[in-house]
């Protein structure tokens, strides 16, 4: 009898929950709906925010005080940084390109270093779109020149350059060209004849150079390795020999030690991807010099400077080694980038460097950046900067574009063309 007791209780309450299950089904899909609509007014007042906060830097960047012109290019890029807003920037790209171009030929200090940089946040926001970089390679070519601008300036405008030719420039000879202009200017800190640092390299002009020898970096990712091979052992001299990167091993700065070990892991990778025997001639040299800069415990330099230190060149040493890069997984949103070749590895650290702690953000929206890394068209269904159907619509006009993405997203793969044509 009990038994039976709690079945027929059982099929009582069975009976009573499909009635609540009815009813708490209604009321979630009340809720559902609630609160997408919710979600989507959110969105709305947060696109709102953003349009506000940048039309208002877009007056103030046509003020008279510097100070106001600087605090206003800050906030813009800042705001281009953290949100992925193609559409927006599309309506004003004349009036932004335009403040690029005022603030680095006629600003001075920190307008010219915040006009460098808004650079290559508008042609990323925009996808590469042709000729943006062209127009703008110019001044920025003539104020990394101009002796009378700060370090601090020439250094931004030298990774601006960096970086909008990578982004945007397809034709190899070009990017020798420029990456021999970036040479001439780290070349202040080769070693001279007789194998003596130069002393007269300040810390300000030590910056400068590790910043075009990161940007030289950059752009040899994008020349194909059968290509390197010749120009860097024809004795055509269109770059510099491994004798000189040894040479800045030397540096008595730290920035730039790290960018020419980084340097030559990249002329190790783009060499060995055309021949396995790349400057082997050179590899117990170059082993010994970057072992006694990953052991390196000298107290003159700062604590911290010889942990990263040590750290980067552990790395550069097992590549040398071993043939083997670090490998980094970084994980955003349900997707993920495998960073396991010099080459990635320095193409993120670029964008890292002008998109900051937005970089996050911009993997899982930006189309440009998800084909630079071949992530494939990002989600529709997610996202913090508007519906699917506002994506779906600039995704297509990307799409006019796709032949030169796919060519570009093939040259900065790891697996560049090893048959390519020479460059003569």
């Amino acid at each position: 009898m009990p038994r039976r007791n709690k079945k027929a209780a059982g099929k009582g309450r069975t009976n009573d929950s499909n009635s609540e299950d009815e009813s708490f089904d209604n009321v979630s899909v009340y809720s559902h709906v609630s609160e997408a609509a919710s979600s989507e007014t959110a969105e709305e007042l947060a696109n709102e925010r953003f349009e506000e906060k940048f039309e208002k830097a877009l007056e103030q960047a046509t003020e008279k005080s510097a100070q106001t012109r600087v605090q206003a290019l800050q906030a813009i890029c800042e705001l281009l940084m953290h949100r992925y807003m193609p559409d927006f920037v599309e309506d004003r790209k004349m009036t932004l390109m335009d403040f690029v171009e005022k603030s680095v030929r006629r600003g001075k200090g920190q307008e010219q270093v915040w006009g460098a940089r808004l650079a290559p946040l508008l042609v990323l926001q925009l996808g590469g779109e042709e000729g943006m970089s062209k127009t703008m390679n110019q001044f920025l070519l003539n104020t990394v020149q101009d002796k009378s601008v700060s370090f601090d300036a020439r250094a931004k405008c030298c990774t601006a350059l960096g970086l909008l030719n990578f982004l945007d420039c397809e034709d190899v000879g070009e990017l020798v060209q420029l990456m021999q202009f970036f040479e001439n200017i780290f070349a202040g800190s080769y070693l001279r004849g007789d194998d003596k640092t130069p002393i007269s390299v300040t810390a300000e002009a030590g910056t400068l150079h590790a910043e075009a020898l990161s940007s030289w970096g950059l752009l040899l990712t994008l020349i194909p390795s059968g290509d390197f091979v010749s120009l860097m052992t024809t004795g055509q001299h269109k770059f510099p020999s491994i004798k000189r990167f040894l040479g800045l091993l030397d540096s008595p700065h730290l920035d730039v030690r790290m960018a020419a070990g980084e340097a030559i892991a990249l002329i190790l990778e783009s060499g060995r991807g055309h021949d396995e025997n790349f400057l082997e001639e050179h590899i117990t040299e170059l082993c010994d010099a970057v072992k006694q800069l990953a052991t390196d415990s000298a107290k003159y330099r700062a604590k911290r400077d010889r942990k990263t230190q040590r750290a980067t060149f552990r790395d550069v040493l097992r590549y040398l080694e071993e043939d083997i890069s670090p490998e980094i997984n970084i994980r955003f949103g349900n997707d993920a980038l495998t960073l396991d070749a010099w080459s990635i590895h320095h193409q993120y650290s670029a964008l890292c460097t002008v998109m900051g702690p937005g970089m996050t953000s911009q993997l899982q929206e930006n189309e440009f950046i998800r084909d630079i890394f071949q992530l494939g068209p990002r989600p529709t269904n997610t996202g913090i900067n508007g519906n699917a159907k506002s994506k779906q619509s600039k995704l297509e006009r990307h799409l006019v574009n796709a032949a030169a993405f796919k060519a570009r997203s093939i040259t900065r793969g790891k697996n560049r063309d090893k048959r390519s044509a020479v460059v003569t």
